[in-house]
């Protein structure tokens, strides 16, 4: 996990994507720091979700941390969570139908693009957790939106539709 720093006069760094209270940013700081020890990290994960409540930036990292440390329930489970945050904020609808407009056009906005990068992380934890029709449901919605290939979702579908094609070396 990194985490980016803006510089400031004062002794204390802070994170420069985040408007969260200081003992938050100290605990992801502190995750980040103790990566190698997943007790350890994770216990500062879990403190900054309880301290911070549903905050959508603590809920971003956090998946983010458990999707690469390799904890499909957790990282699924709050995934899920940034993107019915998301949608709550954005108004979206939930119909798939709807929806793929909206974010198509809107697929640059911040917002948008987390809600993109969030389900189609939830794709792959499916995936590696082998619900593989629904994995491939999701990351072909991610592919049609996705035409820059940016959200990884293209390259799931790919391997989830060709399980038995080789990678040329």
């Amino acid at each position: 996990m990194q985490i980016c720093f803006k510089p400031q006069s004062s002794p204390e760094p802070t994170l420069s994507w985040y408007n969260l209270p200081g003992e938050v940013k100290r605990l992801l700081i502190a995750a980040a720091n103790t990566w190698e020890d997943t007790v350890q990290s994770q216990g500062y994960i879990q403190q900054a979700l309880t301290i911070s409540g549903a905050s959508l930036d603590v809920l971003v990292a956090a998946y983010r941390y458990f999707f690469y440390k390799h904890n499909d329930a957790a990282a699924l489970q709050i995934a899920t969570q940034v993107i019915k945050q998301i949608r709550l904020l954005e108004a979206l609808p939930e119909s798939w139908e709807l929806l793929a407009p909206i974010l198509s056009s809107r697929k640059e906005e911040p917002s948008i693009r987390l809600y993109l990068n969030a389900y189609a992380a939830s794709g792959l934890v499916l995936a590696r957790t082998g619900e593989i029709e629904e994995a491939t449901v999701i990351t072909a919605r991610v592919s049609e939106i996705d035409d820059k290939r940016e959200f990884g979702a293209t390259t799931v579908l790919h391997i989830l539709t060709h399980p038995n094609d080789e990678e040329d070396d």
